[in-house]
C-alpha cells in the first residue's frame, strides 16, 4: 500500500502566449479550474498505476474543497484521513505558454496544518511513504520518522526543496526524485556535485536510489553505482504541469509492488511523458495500461 503524506490543491490554470517576466502582465484568453496539489497529483498518479492508495493531508472548510478531492475520491483513493480544517484549501496559479512550460505560485492554505501524527496506525512493514516538499519540514521529518520505525519505504520528492533540514530528511529517504533545478539547489545547500551525474551518483548510494528527471530528455539515477540512464519517447507536448507528479506516483506504485527499479523508472518515465500529451496536472494522468504500452518504447542507454 502507498500512504502520501501531502498537499492537496486546486489549480486555476491560465494559458498564455508567453510566460510573464518579473513585473509584466500577459494576458489569455480563459482559464480552467483543476484539482491538483502535487500529494493529491501523486496519490492520483500511483492509483492510476495499480496501486492501493490512501492521503493523509487538509481542505478548507470552502467551496474549493469538494473540487480539489473530486478526481481522487473517483478513482478511489482512501481519504479518511483528509481532514477539514478552519483554513482556505490551498491554492496553485499556474500559467502555461504554447510550447507547454509553466510557472507555478501557490498558497499553501491548509496544507500548512498537515500533521504527522495523522499518520498513526496507517504504515505497516513493506507499505511506501510518498512525500513531497508542500507540507511543514517538521511534519515530513516526522512522517519519514514513522515510517522508518515500521520498516516502510520512503519516497521523497522534495518539490519545493525544504528551506531547512535537508541532510537529515535525506538520510531518512530511500528513494530521491528532482529535477536539476531541485538538484543544483540541494547540491548547493549539501556540499555535493551539481552535475545531474554526479548528483545521481554521490546520493545514490549504499541501497538508496537518487532519480533526477530531464524533462523530454528522461532520466538518469543511481543505486549502489549502478546507473540507470533512459530518453523520454517523442510526444506531442501540451502542458508539463503534471509530468513530475506523474512520474512519482508511477514509480512509487511499481516499487511498492516489488517491479525491478529498471521496470518500475521506464513506466515512471512513460507515465510523465504520457501527462505532457494532456492539460491538467490530474486530468492528463494516464491508467496503467497506457503506461504499461508506451513503456516499451522507453530507451535504456
Amino acid at each position: 500500500m502507498i500512504v502520501v503524506f501531502g498537499s492537496i490543491n486546486l489549480d486555476l490554470v491560465i494559458c498564455v502566449p508567453r510566460l510573464p517576466r518579473s513585473g509584466e502582465t500577459v494576458s489569455g484568453p480563459d482559464h480552467q479550474a483543476f484539482p491538483g496539489g502535487k500529494g493529491a497529483n501523486q496519490a492520483l498518479a500511483a492509483r492510476r498505476a495499480g496501486a492501493d492508495v490512501a492521503i493523509v493531508g487538509a481542505v478548507g472548510r470552502d467551496a474549493f474543497a469538494d473540487l480539489a478531492l473530486e478526481n481522487l475520491r473517483g478513482a478511489g483513493v482512501r481519504l479518511d484521513q483528509v481532514r477539514r480544517i478552519d483554513r482556505a484549501t490551498g491554492l496553485a496559479m499556474i500559467g502555461v505558454d504554447p510550447a507547454g512550460e509553466n510557472q507555478i505560485m501557490v498558497a499553501a492554505g491548509a496544507n500548512a496544518q498537515v500533521r504527522s501524527s495523522w499518520l498513526e496506525g496507517m504504515l505497516a512493514t513493506g507499505d511506501t511513504l510518498l512525500v513531497q516538499g508542500e507540507i511543514s519540514t517538521a511534519e515530513i521529518r516526522g512522517a519519514m520518522a514513522r515510517a522508518r520505525q515500521v520498516g516502510a519505504r520512503t519516497v521523497f520528492n522534495p518539490a519545493p526543496v525544504p528551506a531547512e533540514d535537508l541532510g537529515d530528511l535525506l538520510g531518512h529517504t530511500d528513494v530521491l526524485v528532482v529535477n536539476e533545478a531541485e538538484a543544483e539547489e540541494i547540491a548547493r545547500r549539501l556540499e555535493a556535485p551539481a552535475d545531474r551525474e554526479g548528483f545521481a551518483a554521490h546520493f545514490g548510494s549504499g541501497t538508496r536510489v537518487a532519480v533526477v528527471t530531464l524533462g523530454s530528455a528522461g532520466i538518469v539515477a543511481y543505486r549502489a553505482g549502478e546507473r540507470f540512464r533512459m530518453h523520454a519517447p517523442e510526444a506531442d507536448i501540451l502542458d508539463t504541469t503534471g509530468a513530475g507528479d506523474a512520474f512519482c506516483g508511477a514509480l512509487a506504485a511499481g516499487l511498492d509492488r516489488g517491479a525491478r527499479l529498471e521496470d518500475a523508472l521506464r513506466c515512471a518515465v512513460a507515465a510523465g511523458t504520457l501527462a505532457c500529451t494532456a492539460t491538467g496536472a490530474q486530468s492528463s494522468v494516464p491508467g496503467d495500461g497506457e503506461i504499461a504500452q508506451f513503456a516499451l518504447r522507453v530507451v535504456r542507454e
